[in-house]
């Protein structure tokens, strides 16, 4: 099967998203807005509905393929699932051993995009906009620096927890395993994935699961609805929520909470500050800044043509 331009192009930008989301507090929602590709996504995702499944039903499989744009998604979902594979380690390795440099690099690109992003809002300073971003910079920012909790392990709360944590997952700046780690299943839920056939995790998973399906398909609806039809307010808010989760991926920070899970540390508290001295590691950081922000640049470029939108 040949491989055209647009299909290498989308595989491309769901590589970069799978990357993102392999960063905890990165989402690869962030990197499908400023590749272009983040109101098709959604659209996407949502017309996973009744239609859909009438014409699965019907045996139509051509039909429903059509109506999900699988032309579109089935490329994006490749490069993510691709980069899942083969830059997990990777990317683990980078953010332990050079922790600050990596941050750095997606501070800069997140920088850029939030620059590139509200170039393309209308009315970008007018006093709506102005008010939609603040509110939506405060929900970022009180996300981002929540403290986890103990929550019950049952069934209900593990079916709630996959249907926020997927939610997040698709929000730019808002990481869906932070949300996990918040909720107080992040150890829970990756404890059932290692062992599924043990004290009945498989139930947990398959509740998990659907509680993903459910958020997804739910969210996906609501915000499909709010690109359609409030395109400019909702930029602002998901805006607002990029700039709000800036502090999460400040490089420099004071740690003054921490928890370990299955052998990792997680950070659950910390404050952000400035660095102590100028030296070699603050210039190479900060080079590495400018490095992201120019390659948002170069990726607005290449992105100018984007797969278009149904």
């Amino acid at each position: 099967m040949k491989i055209t331009k647009d299909q290498l192009i989308l595989g491309l930008k769901g590589f970069g998203m799978g990357m993102a989301d392999i960063v905890p507090g990165v989402s690869g929602g962030t990197i499908a807005l400023i590749t272009g590709v983040y109101d098709n996504l959604i659209k996407s995702i949502s017309s996973i509905n009744k239609d859909f499944f009438k014409l699965v039903l019907s045996f139509k499989i051509k039909e429903a393929l059509n109506h999900l744009n699988i032309s579109f998604l089935l490329p994006l979902l490749l490069g993510i699932a691709l980069a899942f594979i083969t830059m997990s380690r990777v990317m683990h390795y980078f953010m332990n051993e050079y922790s600050i440099y990596t941050w750095s690099l997606f501070f800069g690109l997140i920088l850029a995009s939030i620059l590139f992003i509200g170039k393309t809002i209308q009315n970008l300073k007018s006093f709506n906009s102005l008010a939609l971003i603040c509110v939506g910079t405060i929900i970022g920012y009180a996300i981002v620096s929540l403290v986890p909790v103990d929550t019950p392990n049952s069934l209900p709360m593990v079916f709630l927890s996959g249907s926020i944590a997927i939610c997040a997952m698709i929000l730019p700046g808002i990481s869906g395993s932070f949300i996990l780690l918040i909720l107080g299943k992040y150890l829970y839920m990756t404890s059932a994935l290692k062992n599924p056939m043990v004290d009945g995790n498989i139930f947990l998973i398959l509740t998990f699961m659907g509680g993903c399906l459910v958020g997804i398909l739910a969210f996906s609806k609501v915000l499909n609805h709010l690109l359609k039809n409030f395109h400019n307010q909702t930029m602002c808010i998901l805006l607002g929520f990029m700039i709000g989760s800036m502090k999460k991926i400040w490089p420099w920070k004071e740690i003054i909470e921490t928890k370990i899970v299955r052998g990792k540390t997680h950070i659950l508290k910390d404050v952000v500050v400035m660095p102590s001295e100028i030296n070699s590691e603050v210039i190479i950081a900060l080079a590495l800044m400018i490095f992201g922000i120019l390659l948002v640049l170069s990726i607005e470029k290449f992105s100018k043509k984007t797969y278009k939108p149904r």
